[in-house]
């Protein structure tokens, strides 16, 4: 963690920070004496942020701290500047009718819920996600959202859009949390007026690397069990909970499991995927590997922070096996439980896999503050405890290993399709 996030920093995908964090992983999967270690490359349409401000214009003039959205579009050299129209919740801006937004900035304003599981996020997700399309759907000329975070920090969370087809393209970015409530106070009072400038730049085929080091098994080589994290981050802080807590969970876990006097019989391979914010190596990753599907026994991701594991749960008709009750006695003294509730997702990067018939597992993590510093520039090793990532790492370490000591098909286990 220290290494990755003080030698390289953060590591926008398709950055020159992003190729030096890819060399640095090989090296330290080579000299913690993996196998196999070897970069995956693909291309993708790499989004790069440039200058970003927001400021009220009028009676009350005042700088506002904004955060450009991945993905999004530019503004004109000088920017764009028009009255807010603000709304307490998106399904209010979903009822606005076509036309009611024209030449507006759309600004929506609803908080995000604390959630110790990170539920929160996921019900919130599609303000940022498809809001910017459905401003312009309506005449917005540009969008504005209050972040998806937890905080009161005056630090905007970024994060990726999604456009629409045939909805036109309009600038977004995220404002901070105090600046969101300043917002809705003032346009309390009467009309806002709103300067915003975004100059995000894009480069075409940018080169991306999904990085592979292997504990090749003692048995049965062939059947894999995956785990991973993603090596790239948002630009604002260094990627530390997001996401080089998860690199060094499942580097850790499978270090710890090469040391032992002898290996499991399955292989243990290691994915730190290369693009994950912009979503697009989890796709690579499963296009690249379609043929191996079949041999991979299941697939995790850690990608939510480094705080403690608080519960496993396992492929759906795995929660009377063998397999689950010895994972449940292995991980009780070390403060997690196992959850019979089925998996149903591995995280972003094994989606493809998952769908390609790959079991998934989660290892649920205490994400109750999780979402004070993503996508911020208060992502920094400082908020890193080392005890509950020690923690983390353990629980990873004993699910991992029983995964590739044992015979259990995770496929034979799940019901029938209804």
């Amino acid at each position: 963690m220290e290494s990755l996030t003080t030698e390289i920093g953060q590591r926008l995908a398709g950055t020159e920070a992003h190729k030096r964090a890819v060399a640095w992983a090989e090296a330290k999967l080579k000299a913690a004496g993996f196998e196999n270690v070897h970069s995956e490359p693909f291309n993708l349409r790499a989004w790069i942020r440039g200058a970003e401000s927001a400021e009220i214009v009028g009676s009350v003039p005042q700088h506002l701290a904004v955060t450009t959205l991945g993905g999004s579009v530019a503004t004109d050299a000088n920017g764009v500047e028009a009255e807010i129209a603000v709304f307490r919740t998106y399904d209010e801006l979903l009822a606005a009718a076509p036309g009611s937004l024209n030449g507006k900035i759309a600004v929506v304003t609803q908080r995000m819920v604390r959630v110790q599981d990170g539920s929160g996020y996921g019900a919130a997700s599609r303000i940022r996600r498809s809001g910017p399309s459905e401003a312009a759907k309506r005449g917005a000329v540009a969008y504005l959202l209050r972040s998806l975070g937890t905080d009161n920090h005056r630090l905007p969370h970024t994060g990726a859009l999604d456009y629409q087809e045939g909805a036109p393209q309009i600038p977004a970015a995220a404002l901070s949390v105090p600046d969101a409530e300043q917002l809705e106070r003032l346009a309390a009072r009467g009309p806002v007026r709103i300067r915003l400038l975004l100059t995000p730049t894009v480069k075409e085929n940018a080169a991306s690397w999904n990085v592979v080091g292997e504990i090749k098994g003692a048995e049965r080589p062939d059947e894999t069990v995956l785990i991973g994290g993603h090596l790239d981050s948002w630009d604002l802080g260094t990627g530390a909970t997001d996401d080089g807590a998860g690199v060094a969970i499942a580097f850790g876990a499978a270090r710890l499991i090469a040391a032992l006097p002898q290996r499991p019989g399955r292989t243990i391979r290691v994915v730190l995927f290369g693009a994950e914010e912009m979503d697009f190596s989890g796709a690579a990753y499963a296009q690249t590997h379609e043929g191996e599907a079949g041999n991979i026994v299941v697939a995790a991701e850690a990608d939510f922070g480094a705080r403690n594991v608080l519960s496993v749960q396992l492929p759906p008709g795995a929660a009377g096996s063998d397999f689950a009750r010895a994972l449940q006695q292995t991980i009780a003294p070390l403060g997690a439980i196992f959850d019979s509730r089925p998996a149903l997702f591995g995280g972003d990067d094994v989606r493809g896999l998952q769908k390609a018939g790959v079991p998934v597992a989660a290892l649920r993590q205490d994400g109750l503050d999780y979402f004070d510093t993503h996508h911020t520039a208060d992502d920094t090793l400082d908020k890193i405890d080392p005890k509950q990532l020690d923690q983390a790492v353990a629980v990873w370490s004993v699910f991992t290993y029983l995964a590739a000591a044992s015979d259990v098909d995770f496929r034979n286990l799940a019901p029938p399709p209804k």
